[in-house]
């Protein structure tokens, strides 16, 4: 039985690439694959704020090399001045990683559900498919929106740079008839003919850094599993896997993903909590259908989850663009 099997409104955001926030979101994650791609055991912490023509960036960086990051930031962001003011990683805190230990205290979620093939909640996947094929055509800041009563589309919403009104429309119209090549749970849910909110506002040129300001980790539920699911309140994007806020995240997906298939369950919930300095997890709980299940067989240090995901080698900008699950990343299957 699905995990939808009701009659309640849900929705689900999606942003583009081009959003501020996703830019800087991809702007620290590219600054932490350049590192990895040298030296696979850097401790890289780069937050970037950015807006009206200059990017700020700042947080800490412990590596044997030494990456400019400007030309990392005019490549995602134009041409545009950086100010840089990375420090080194405080040594107390580098003191409970360099023995194993947690980089940081947190409480992370993952988690699975049988409604799509990408293991996601129906309205998260729809708003996101949609952004992804509005953003084909107009490469720009944009959002879309997605309501579903029970597993029918009866809202869209959906704002782009660029795109006008009709035009827009159009496209959108395009998407929701599309029935073919997209995968099964298209044909079933997709509503013909669903409330639509075009450019609600009106059309829009300005956009972007010249319209707005960004920040890395503004963006944390689309990054997620979509408003329905809890989230531990920790950003990923510009951390080195140490960071269990990130990697205990991946972790917990990769165990509700696998307790979900060995269980043929609707939805699977995994709960990790950690303590800075410790190695081993405060809480690790995972509830199937509603039932609590023992977890065995996981190495859950972080020096264990960086091993088994491979989190040390370069991958983590295409994590920024569109949600860090969903995407065959090695924590999805």
């Amino acid at each position: 039985m699905s995990a939808t099997t009701n009659n309640n409104y849900r929705t689900a955001e999606s942003v583009s690439p081009g959003h501020p926030d996703k830019i800087c979101d991809q702007i620290s994650d590219a600054i932490l694959d350049a590192y990895l791609a040298h030296d696979q055991k850097a401790r890289v912490a780069v937050e970037a704020c950015g807006g009206h023509g200059v990017v700020f960036l700042t947080g800490e960086v412990s590596s044997t090399v030494h990456i400019n990051p400007v030309p990392i930031v005019q490549r995602l962001a134009g041409n545009i001045e950086v100010i840089d003011h990375i420090a080194k990683q405080s040594p107390e805190i580098a003191r409970g990683v360099d023995t194993g230990g947690a980089g940081d205290q947190g409480i992370m979620v993952g988690y699975a559900c049988n409604e799509t093939p990408e293991l996601l909640p129906l309205e998260v996947v729809l708003a996101r498919d949609l952004n992804q094929y509005l953003y084909k055509k107009w490469p720009f800041d944009g959002k879309t929106q997605v309501t579903l009563k029970g597993d029918e589309i009866v809202a869209i919403v959906a704002s782009f740079q660029n795109a006008s009104h009709d035009e827009l429309e159009a496209v959108v119209k395009r998407w929701a008839r599309r029935q073919k090549n997209t995968g099964p749970y298209f044909v079933k849910y997709r509503n013909s003919n669903p409330t639509l909110h075009i450019n609600p506002a009106g059309d829009w040129t300005q956009g972007g850094f010249d319209a707005d300001a960004g920040l890395t980790g503004r963006k944390l539920v689309v990054d997620n599993y979509g408003p329905r699911i809890p989230i531990g309140g920790g950003c990923f994007s510009g951390k080195d896997a140490t960071k269990v806020d990130r990697s205990a995240a991946y972790a917990a997906r990769r165990i509700a993903v696998d307790y979900l298939r060995r269980f043929q369950a609707s939805e699977v919930y995994c709960y990790l909590a950690y303590a800075i300095g410790y190695d081993q997890p405060l809480e690790v709980t995972v509830v199937v259908d509603g039932v609590e299940k023992t977890v065995e067989g996981y190495d859950l240090s972080p020096r264990g989850i960086i091993k088994s995901l491979k989190l040390t080698k370069p991958q983590f900008e295409q994590t920024a663009r569109y949600g860090h699950f969903g995407h065959g990343f090695i924590w999805d299957n």
